[in-house]
This record gives structure tokens, C-alpha cells and sequence, in this order.
């Protein structure tokens, strides 16, 4: 560490000042070797250099990246790119082609037998030397990099030329066999309009490719082992991959082994964009579903007792099954037809205007104003069938009405579809509610009768009233006369009753069983109201300062206050 990162106190001091006034803001902030602020914030010991890179200056170089980014070229070599050609020999170039661009140890061209060192002729021009900067792991392993498209132009014109001489040799070989009078090879002939292109041959290729496709091939001796089996090509070139229509992870399961993927890798996507519904597709489409219905209909006819199995009657069942869709198809003809005759049909045209106002067996005559004067309108009133009389009813439903309750009018029946009993039936529902009625009202009288029964009984509980003041219920109020000679008995007996019981030892099998009793007869008489006031005298109380001194003579040298 150099002397000069020593300060004395009075510079510390002012240091300190100072970025305290950089952070209220009331001094600029200080700047780094590059004229960038420094946030005053940023601890000292981020902002202050290392000492091995000798820096005394606040700055945040040390903080960045301060190595420098390389980055790979946008440009590639300049196949073919020459710079300058020499007309004799210079010290330093290739002894065998006289260029400078390399050595005679890298020289690409044929090795001379005299070299342009010694000849001086033929001398080679200078290639186009390139600083060709990669530094990516791709980019130095990019088979394509440099790959100028346009050269396969060149390609595809060559296969072309070679295609039409190839085609026209063809044509001139099937002519000579015309002028020959040999019959051509069936796949030599080429069709008219085809110009001689030989449209043959793309059949045949088509033809390999599908034998391709379905060929089968065995193993034997496979590498993993095992016994030979067997391989089929399960797609052609140009068919999309099964794991590439859903490259979501959660979509559906491919297996690479088998080459299968059972489900639907695409359930959303609408039927008509999709050229793959899952392997599983396949197993449930054809004449699945007519096995599946089958058997379905042979295990419900066992069920109900029919001797009838898909494995072991199979043509039984296939008959039965016919028979069944047979007589199924009959019954849906016919119920659709009766449907349709009952409530008609909306899909076939309406009958012309003329047919609905033609003639008709009414007749209805009017004057010149338009009123009727003979006969009567028939007004359509309703969609459906009207007054049809049924079970010998000579009403409607809902031609009666009571008490929220509609019916027949005929027999007064408030259940529809019933048969008609007529005056009888009429004279028993009427009957019916009179007795309902009258029992409605026999039960609130007799409910009356009962709670007046219970009131009169509960005012007759005198056992119930509480006595008259057994337990002091009933004391005296504080304005009320005391007897003064009856509450001195009333004392004297209490004391008597504490000094016999004091005699007895306190024993409670000596006590009277009833003490109640007002003279001590065993009675059950109430207590009086100076008998009360006589036990409330002489009860102790512990909250009573002068109860500690009941007893006691003198006050053992200390006066009462």
C-alpha cells in the first residue's frame, strides 16, 4: 500500500464532509477515469480499487466486465479471392509457385520439378489471407458456415442437362426399335403428352417406394440379441413425425421403441385439421362398432334368459341380432308415423289459401252490412280437439269448479279420467263434505272443551301456592309494628334451645325432627314475624367486628374506640 493513501485527520474530516454533501445533493458526484457519475450511495468499499491495480481515484471499472467481448465474424473466406500477381520471384514466397500467401510446406499446387525460386516464371498470385474470428462452440462447429446457396445452382443445371440427354438417347433408342420392328418394353413407351420425358419411370419409382413401404423385413441376429423378428417401415419420407404434431411434454405419450402413440396428440384442434387421431384411432373405427353392438345386444339377451353366447353360437347370435334391428326398425317407423299423424308435421308445405276458405257443410247467410242473418260463424277456438266426452261423462274436465278444486260438472268428480257415476256421485261427494264438515267442527268444540277443562283445573292447585311464610318469604316491611313483649320470648326460647343443645354436645341425633314446630310440640305452624326478627338478633355474622368479643370481661388493657 503507497504512502500516498495515508490521509491526516483533517482530511478525512473533509472526506467525509464532502460525501455527505454528495449524498443530500448538494455537491456534484464524483466522477471515474471515464466521466461517469458515481452513485454517492455505493459503499466505499465497492467503489475503492484493489491495490494491485494501482489506482488511488474512486471508479467502477474493477465492478464491470472489463474483458473484452469477442464475437464471431459476420463474413466468411473469400473463396478464390486473389490480391496480386507478381511477375518474378520474392524473398519470402513459396519456392514451388512463387505466391506469398504460404509456404512451401502448405502449397496445394503440383510440386515443379524446377521451382519459381530458380525459374522465375509461372509465378502464382497472392490469395486473399482472412482474419476469420470464432469463438462460439456452434460457430466452430458449423458444417454449413461459408455454404454459398447459389452454388447448388450449378448442380441442378448439370442434373438437368444429363436428365435431357439421358431422355433424348431414350428417344432416339425407341425410334430405332420402331424402324427395327421390335415390339418396345412395356415400361419404354411413354404416353402422348408426355413429350418424351419418360413419365415410365416415375411410376416405376413410385411403385419401389410403396413396395418399400410395405416390405417386411427380419432380423436375425440383432445387435441387442435375442430371436429374429420383425420390422415394418411404418411412414414414408414425406409424412410428419408423430412427436413433432404436439411438442408440448404433457401432450400425448410417444413411444420410440414401437413407434406408437396411443393417444390423441392434438384433442382440440378441430376433425377437419387434423391428419392424425392417436393410434388408439384405429382400433375403435371399421366394424368395431357393429362387434361392439353385438355383443352388447348377446350379453342383455342372456341376461333375460336367452341361450345365446358370441363365442359359442356366433351365428345364432349374428341372426338374432338381425332379427332384433329388424323389429326395432319397424317399431320407430311406426311410432315416428303415428307421431306425426297425431300432432302433424311442420316440415310439409301448408295447403294453399284456396283449400282453407273453400266450401264447407255450414251454411251462414249474410245481409249487406255484413251481419249474419242465418246460420253461425264457425270460429276455430283452440288447436286441439274439443268436448270430447270420455269414461260416460256428459262433461268436460274442468267444467266444475270448487273450494280450489276442478272436476266434472256431471257428477261433481275431482279426479280426472274417472268414470262418471252421475246424481249419485253427486249426491255422495255433497254428503261427504257435509261430513267433513261436521267433523271439523265436533273436533274444535271438543278442543274447545278441553283447555277450558285444564284452566279450571290449574286454578283449583292450591298444593301448589307457596306457604305463608315459612322461610321469611313473607317478612314484615321495615314501617311494620313489632310485638316488643313477643320478641323478648322469642329470644328467650332461642337462648333456652343454644344451651340445651350446648348441654347435649352438639348432637344432632338429640335433635327434635320437628324443630319447626312453634311450641316445640312437634306442630307444623308458621313462624311469626317477632320469631324472624328474634333469629336475625341472635344470628352470628363474621363480617361483625364485635363478634370476637361476645363473651369477654374488660378489653385486656385497650379501650374500644
Amino acid at each position: 500500500m503507497s504512502a500516498a493513501q495515508f490521509k491526516s485527520s483533517d482530511e478525512m474530516r473533509r472526506a467525509k464532509e464532502l460525501d455527505e454533501a454528495r449524498k443530500a445533493g448538494l455537491v456534484p458526484a464524483a466522477l471515474d477515469e471515464e466521466g461517469k457519475e458515481i452513485n454517492p450511495h455505493i459503499p466505499q468499499y465497492m467503489t475503492t480499487a484493489p491495490w494491485y491495480l494501482n489506482n488511488d481515484q474512486p471508479t467502477l471499472k474493477h465492478q464491470r466486465n472489463w474483458k473484452q467481448q469477442l464475437e464471431d465474424s459476420r463474413q466468411w473466406y473469400d473463396r478464390g479471392a486473389k490480391v496480386f500477381q507478381a511477375t518474378k520471384y520474392r524473398k519470402g514466397a513459396c519456392e514451388n509457385c512463387g505466391s506469398m500467401s504460404h509456404k512451401v510446406a502448405d502449397c496445394l499446387e503440383r510440386p515443379r520439378a524446377k521451382g519459381a525460386r530458380w525459374t522465375g516464371k509461372a509465378i502464382a498470385a497472392d490469395d486473399k489471407v482472412q482474419e476469420i474470428t470464432l469463438v462460439g462452440y456452434d460457430s466452430k462447429r458449423d458444417r454449413y458456415n461459408g455454404y454459398d446457396t447459389a452454388q447448388y445452382a450449378r448442380v441442378v443445371e448439370k442434373f438437368e442437362t444429363v436428365e435431357a440427354l439421358r431422355q433424348e438417347l431414350k428417344a432416339k433408342e425407341q425410334v430405332a426399335a420402331l424402324y427395327a420392328g421390335a415390339p418396345p418394353a412395356a415400361g419404354d413407351v411413354s404416353e402422348p403428352g408426355e413429350g418424351g420425358e419418360g413419365g415410365g419411370d416415375d411410376d416405376k419409382v413410385a411403385d419401389d417406394a410403396n413396395a418399400a413401404f410395405a416390405e417386411l423385413k427380419k432380423r436375425v441376429r440383432t445387435a441387442g440379441g435375442g430371436s429374429s423378428g420383425s420390422v415394418r417401415n411404418l411412414r414414408i419420407r414425406e409424412d410428419t413425425a408423430k412427436y413433432l404434431l404436439n411438442l408440448d411434454t404433457n401432450s400425448a405419450h410417444y413411444d420410440p421403441k414401437s413407434r406408437s402413440m396411443r393417444e390423441d396428440p392434438n384433442p382440440n384442434r378441430p376433425a377437419s385439421e387434423k391428419t392424425f387421431f392417436g393410434d388408439n384411432f384405429v382400433r375403435t373405427s371399421g366394424e368395431y362398432q357393429a362387434w361392439q353392438a353385438l355383443n352388447l345386444h348377446s350379453m342383455q339377451a342372456f341376461d333375460k334368459g336367452t341361450e345365446v353366447h358370441v363365442q359359442a353360437l356366433p351365428s345364432l347370435a349374428e341372426v338374432m341380432y338381425q332379427q332384433f334391428k329388424a323389429k326395432k326398425d319397424t317399431l320407430s317407423t311406426k311410432s315416428k308415423g303415428e307421431v306425426l299423424q297425431t300432432y302433424g308435421n311442420l316440415a310439409t308445405p301448408a295447403p294453399a289459401d284456396a283449400l282453407l276458405l273453400g266450401q264447407s257443410e255450414a251454411y251462414v247467410e249474410y245481409d249487406r252490412s255484413g251481419r249474419v242473418v242465418k246460420g253461425g260463424e264457425v270460429v276455430k277456438r283452440s288447436r286441439y280437439e274439443e268436448d270430447v266426452l270420455l269414461n260416460n261423462h256428459t262433461a268436460v274436465w274442468g267444467s266444475w269448479w270448487a273450494d280450489g278444486t276442478w272436476g266434472y260438472a256431471c257428477c261433481h268428480a275431482t279426479t280426472k279420467n274417472s268414470y262418471c257415476t252421475g246424481k249419485a256421485g253427486e249426491r255422495a261427494a255433497a254428503e261427504s263434505a257435509a261430513a267433513m264438515a261436521a267433523n271439523l267442527a265436533a273436533k274444535a268444540a271438543r278442543a274447545e272443551e278441553e283447555a277450558a277443562r285444564r284452566a279450571a283445573s290449574t286454578l283449583n292447585n292450591a298444593h301448589l301456592e307457596k306457604g305463608p311464610g315459612t322461610w321469611g318469604d313473607d317478612a314484615p316491611a321495615d314501617d311494620a309494628e313489632l310485638d316488643a313483649g313477643k320478641v323478648k320470648e322469642a329470644l328467650k326460647k332461642l337462648e333456652r334451645e343454644e344451651a340445651e343443645a350446648a348441654a347435649a354436645g352438639g348432637d344432632e341425633r338429640k335433635r327434635k325432627f320437628n324443630s319447626l314446630g312453634a311450641d316445640g310440640s312437634g306442630g307444623n305452624e308458621a313462624l311469626s314475624a317477632e320469631e324472624m326478627e328474634a333469629y336475625r338478633l341472635r344470628k352470628r355474622r363474621a363480617d361483625d367486628p364485635g363478634a370476637a368479643l361476645e363473651g369477654r370481661s374488660g378489653t385486656d388493657g385497650y379501650d374500644m374506640l
